[in-house]
């Protein structure tokens, strides 16, 4: 009997400091737990994309208007274009680690955008035949340019996403109560929102179709995440629920 006292007492003291072991890494998962969505929304937009981008090759709906004809090539913009993945991760990163709230915001108008962009893809295939069949010169921006050209197919452009994620961005930014008071990071923010708009026409990575229309959903998107507080209120309803213990009758 004594022996069995004494394995279950080495078995409570065990589980005991395994579990106090642990307290860090729960505490770790439950302060960044709001990284899941984040991670699971990746990775299904990534395989989507992917498939989007393998599937539609040739039948899919032109995108063209007069303006078009009418934006020159200028491959420097290919900085401010390729600039757009470090924009968009820098924001998403500032807010998850210092702004819960705006964390949420952003998010919400970045993800519901990029899933309307998918669907509008997979429904409705759609290119452009703008990108030149020769470089017109030689020099490290067309190389770049040609590099992202072999990587990303002129297909599956509207809305554009490069537009319609940097006015998030920037528009989480100017919002952020925490960077009223920093004037140059919002400045800087705007500089490069505009320039990376620019990019997308000017390397011949977008119609001006698909800018406008990026715009227009921004715009929508705006107003139903930045102007009512609904959305925001459910998100702290279901923060609240999480929290509260069930009661013992």
């Amino acid at each position: 009997m004594d022996n069995y006292h004494n394995k279950s007492e080495q078995i409570r003291q065990y589980g005991a400091a395994m579990f106090h072991k642990l307290q860090p890494a729960v505490r770790f998962i439950d302060k960044y737990r709001h990284a899941v969505p984040l991670i699971i929304y990746g990775i299904i937009y990534l395989a989507w994309f992917s498939h989007l981008e393998q599937t539609v090759t040739s039948h899919y709906r032109v995108i063209h208007v007069a303006l078009d004809d009418h934006i020159p090539f200028c491959e420097i913009f290919v900085v401010p274009y390729l600039l757009w993945f470090a924009y968009v991760a820098v924001v998403v990163a500032y807010f998850f680690f210092r702004d819960k709230d705006d964390y949420f915001r952003t998010c919400t108008f970045l993800f519901t955008g990029m899933t309307i962009f998918l669907l509008v893809s997979t429904l409705w295939p759609n290119g452009h035949h703008l990108r030149p069949y020769i470089m017109p010169r030689d020099n490290v921006f067309t190389h770049l340019v040609s590099m992202l050209y072999k990587a990303d197919t002129p297909t599956n452009l509207w809305p554009s996403i490069h537009v319609y994620n940097s006015l998030g961005c920037h528009i989480a930014v100017m919002h952020s109560n925490r960077l009223k008071s920093h004037k140059g990071i919002r400045i800087g923010s705007l500089i490069l929102c505009v320039s990376i708009i620019m990019s997308t026409m000017f390397i011949k990575q977008h119609s001006a179709f698909d800018v406008a229309t990026a715009f227009i959903l921004a715009a929508a998107m705006y107003g139903i995440v930045y102007r009512t507080d609904t959305l925001l209120n459910f998100y702290h309803n279901l923060q609240q629920r999480r929290k509260r213990k069930p009661e013992i009758g």
